[in-house]
Formats: structure tokens, sequence, C-alpha cells
């Protein structure tokens, strides 16, 4: 195992703005708007096992050690936040997301024509992504795409502060770190993944990531090279679709590793500062020999202002 994939930000290039600003949602927002909360599921919340000490795990990103956490009941989407959704509230309030303001955002280079992949920035750590001029949540992949025919896809190049401020539209919030793991476990204990242990089960596919040799080739074996719709692939024990793979999802938390000693934790929120936000679930472009954070203890950061084409969330709300 290499030194770099222990790196929180394995997968995740980082920039933004001159600096990393964040709008500070509280947990208890009064709704903007009446809350639609077609498309969400109850959960009961209550004590479960969160974090993993699994060999295949990444103690220093701070997937462990497992500790009990006990949760209030939650309401959360059972889909991660669609390109139509993200739509109708640009259309209603005029939002400029932070790609757009500053006029760039990072795609992956095997999905760009070579004339953008030519003299495109790229990260030093993490070369396969490009800065690209232009490229926003309606022109995923930059000048001259669309999100034409990817309206049940997960919204991409949002960041924190575009997802945040999306759910306080909506009379919602941004799921803690705690609230995301519980509902993506699907009431299973200490599993690898929303569905058991095994990645690929009987031979079928259960989620979209990287199939094939990263960063050189994707078969596209699970039926997709970029994103998938938000409802692909059997849903969770509790309903939910695609917890693992598909788009990273923002948290509400700072990041932290340092998870504290009381037991039970109760209603965990993070610390009350720092520069990076948590992000759970993994991506498409997640592959076992690099990232292998599709797993539901898997954890990485990324600023609250930077974005990218494989980061997207999803919303909770009180019962």
């Amino acid at each position: 195992m290499s030194d770099s994939r222990s790196l929180a930000r394995c997968c995740m290039p980082t920039g933004g703005g001159p600096a990393a600003v964040s709008v500070t949602v509280p947990l208890t927002a009064a709704p903007s708007r009446v809350r639609d909360e077609r498309g969400m599921v109850s959960l009961p919340g209550g004590e479960f096992l969160m974090g993993t000490d699994d060999a295949e795990g990444f103690a220093g990103d701070g997937e462990g050690p497992v500790r009990a956490v006990r949760l209030d009941p939650f309401r959360i989407d059972v889909c991660a936040v669609t390109n139509e959704q993200y739509a109708a509230f640009v259309a209603d309030t005029g939002y400029r997301t932070d790609a757009e303001r500053i006029g760039w955002s990072y795609v992956f280079a095997g999905f760009l024509p070579a004339a953008l992949r030519r003299g495109a920035p790229r990260p030093e750590r993490t070369p396969w992504w490009c800065g690209v001029r232009g490229a926003a949540w309606g022109r995923p992949e930059g000048p001259g795409s669309t999100r034409e025919g990817r309206g049940d896809h997960p919204v991409v190049h949002v960041s924190w502060n575009d997802a945040a401020a999306y759910a306080a539209w909506a009379g919602k919030r941004l799921p803690t770190e705690a609230e995301w793991e519980y509902a993506a476990r699907g009431g299973l204990e200490q599993r690898r993944y929303p569905w058991g242990d095994e990645l690929d089960p009987d031979g079928g596919y259960r989620c979209n990531i990287w199939r094939g040799t990263f960063p050189a080739k994707n078969t596209a074996a699970d039926g997709y090279r970029g994103t998938a719709p938000v409802d692909a692939f059997e849903p969770n024990g509790f309903g939910l679709y695609n917890t693992s793979g598909n788009v990273w999802e923002w948290c509400a938390d700072w990041w932290t590793t340092n998870h504290g000693s009381a037991r039970p934790l109760v209603n965990p929120q993070g610390p009350r500062g720092g520069s990076d936000k948590a992000m759970r679930g993994g991506s498409h472009l997640c592959h076992v020999s690099y990232c292998n954070r599709y797993r539901v203890a898997a954890r990485t950061a990324n600023s609250p202002d930077s974005s990218s084409g494989h980061a997207g969330f999803r919303c909770v709300a009180p019962v």
C-alpha cells in the first residue's frame, strides 16, 4: 500500500477562490421555503457502531476507532440531489455556484477532448484532473458540454457552499457524518459495503466505481464510465441509493481525525471549525488500487469552495 493512499485527499483535487470561505448553516436552520419531503425516508436513529478497524481501511483518515454513536430520528434523501432538482433551485434564486463565480472547475482528463486537455493545469498529486475554464454544474465537461440527458444524474461541480445553499433553500440541511454513515449502512452492522462484505456478490454489480486499470482504462463493466442516474443499482436496507460510488457526498462536519472518547457519542457534529469539510461515499472514479474509499466507513475531505466532476450531495431534515 503506497503512502499516497493513506492521505485524506487521495482523489480530491483541491482549489477554488483566493480563500476557502464557508457559509455557516446551523443544524437547526429555519427553512427558507416549504420543505418538500418527497423522496425522503424517515430513520429511527438510536445507537450504532460508527467507523471501522477493517484491514482495508485507512487509520490515517480517522476511519477508526469503532465507536458507539447515538442519533435522534431524522429524514434523509433516498437519492443524491439531481441536476433537475438543482436547476429548480437556480431558477428560483438566481444562485451562482463557486465554480461559476471563480470561472473554472476540475474535470477528469479522460472525459475531455484533446483541445481542452492540452495545456490545462493539473494538480501534481492527482494529474488525472484538469482545471477547465468554464466547467460548472451546467457544463460538466467544460465549454461545449451540457447536462442534456443527465437530468436524473447527481449534480456535480458543486462546492460545500453550493450544497449548503441548496439545502437551506429546500428547508433541509447537509447530513452530519454520523447521520450519513448510519443511513448508508442500511441497518447492517460493521459491514464493508451497504449490502455486505463482498464488493460484487454473485458476480453482480452494486455500485458505480472504476472498473479496469486506474487511471488509464475504465471498462465500464458496471454500465457507466461517468455518473449514473441517482437511482441506479439496488437500494440499501433503508431504501437509499448509491451510498457507495457514483459521487462523493458533502457532509456538514469540519474534517477531523480525532473523534473523542465519550461513550456513546450523542448526535456528534464534528469540530467547531477547520479548513476542510468531510465527504463520504466514494465516486465513479474510485478504484481498489488507489482510492478504495467506496466503503461505508471511508472518508475524505476538501475545502468548502472546491468543486469537481465527481462530488455531489444529499440532504437531511428533522422528523
